[in-house]
């Protein structure tokens, strides 16, 4: 037991300087700030990644929730995914997944889900996916749809459980600083060097609107848009800045993608054709447009003037999702207002969203945008990692794209 023991507590060693070797050395012309593709690295600098959100990038953490109406574990998801039925809202892969990939993070880059059990000790070492399917950014969001962890019981989730465990973990390790030629004990490289250098992916917003300001049992009283939207910004910057009070310096957010052109939004009007749902693209935009400006470089109300050190990708979903709905020939996709599942439908339909227990799909998911009523393809979900990782266009990544960010 002794020698068992020992060698499991020499490789978690090394591995954490593996770890301490990638992220604290100096990477020769990674960082820019400048953008632009800055040249293919040959390693990155992230060796963590830590997700918070909804649907869009939860991996399964809603399949140990007791009473959640919001799950993906069953087929026809994850008919495309390696693993098969894991939790994922997607034929295959979500956008964490893809991301992941592209940063050459272990594991192919798959995280696993906070939720699960045995996602404790050297399984979070490389990143833990906290996301809950049906979430959002105010607490009484989903409430109704079950349980689902809130974005506040996300980051209480990493920071009383995760954070302390990272933690232990790294106490009885030490490792000689390249540049300043001493010892630095575990915790110093885990405040220094470990939480500074990883990601933190923040995905959420969309059901705020979709299951709270737009939903027909929130009564007839509701705020006014703009006044509904500043008050979700404002709570968004408070949960910010709390990750970035445990040590998050690197963040990527994602903007919502164009609501008013999924298949259920348009499915509660009967639309026909292509068109979409303009008021609820309207409300998205004026959120987007919030959330570019809350982590913009300049401005008043940017995070940055309070959170001094972090640095922010804003991921333009809106833009790259749209551009793939509204030119669909120009990516080889055939159907953008249909889910290719058949969706559940009635009193006990979730919203005509989520998809039919081994009901039957499209032949073909790479010529779709969505798989059920609310969530994107793999294909999609593809290329929505691929522009916020390497896209040169601030239009889609702001002020610099992912790998920039990773290599800071």
């Amino acid at each position: 037991m002794a020698k068992l023991v020992a060698a499991t507590l020499y490789l978690v060693l090394v591995v954490l300087l593996h770890l301490y070797g990638q992220q604290c050395k100096a990477v020769a012309g990674g960082g820019t700030s400048s953008h632009g593709g800055g040249g293919r690295a040959t390693s990155t600098a992230v060796r963590a990644m830590f997700v918070f959100g909804s649907s869009l990038v939860d991996n399964g953490n809603n399949n140990f929730l007791n009473g959640s109406g919001v799950r993906a574990d069953y087929p026809p998801y994850g008919v495309d995914f390696p693993l098969g039925v894991t939790g994922r809202f997607s034929n295959g892969r979500n956008v964490i997944d893809a991301l992941g990939e592209l940063l050459r993070l272990p594991a192919a880059g798959l995280l696993p889900p906070f939720a699960d059990p045995s996602t404790r000790g050297r399984a979070a070492l490389h990143g833990v996916n906290f996301a809950s399917g049906g979430s959002g950014i105010l607490d009484i969001t989903g409430q109704h749809t079950g349980g689902v962890l809130s974005l506040k019981q996300q980051i209480t989730n990493f920071e009383a459980v995760t954070l302390p465990d990272l933690r232990a973990q790294l106490q009885g390790a030490t490792a000689a600083h390249p540049t300043a030629g001493h010892k630095m004990k575990g915790q110093d490289f885990f405040d220094q060097c470990y939480l500074p250098k990883s990601l933190f992916v923040i995905g959420t917003g969309g059901n705020d609107y979709l299951l709270n300001y737009f939903n027909p049992r929130g009564g007839p009283t509701r705020p006014h848009l703009s006044e509904f939207t500043s008050s979700l910004l404002t709570k968004l910057s408070t949960h910010l800045q709390r990750l970035y009070d445990l040590g998050a310096r690197k963040f990527v957010v994602l903007s919502i993608q164009p609501l008013g052109c999924t298949p259920v939004v348009r499915s509660f009007v009967n639309v026909t054709g292509e068109a979409c749902i303009e008021p609820v693209n309207r409300a998205v935009l004026l959120f987007n447009s919030g959330l570019r400006s809350l982590v913009s470089r300049h401005g008043n109300g940017s995070m940055r003037s309070r959170m001094p050190g972090a640095n922010f990708v804003y991921v333009n979903s809106y833009k790259i999702i749209g551009d793939m709905i509204h030119h669909p020939t120009k990516f080889g996709i055939r159907e953008t207002s249909r889910a290719c599942c058949e969706v559940s439908r009635g009193s006990s339909s979730r919203g005509g969203v989520l998809c039919q227990k081994g009901g039957p799909i499209c032949s073909d998911r790479t010529r779709y945008a969505f798989f059920d009523g609310l969530h994107p393809t793999d294909v999609v979900n593809a290329r929505l990692a691929r522009r916020a990782y390497g896209s040169s266009s601030p239009g889609e990544a702001y002020p610099i794209n992912v790998k920039q960010l990773s290599m800071l």
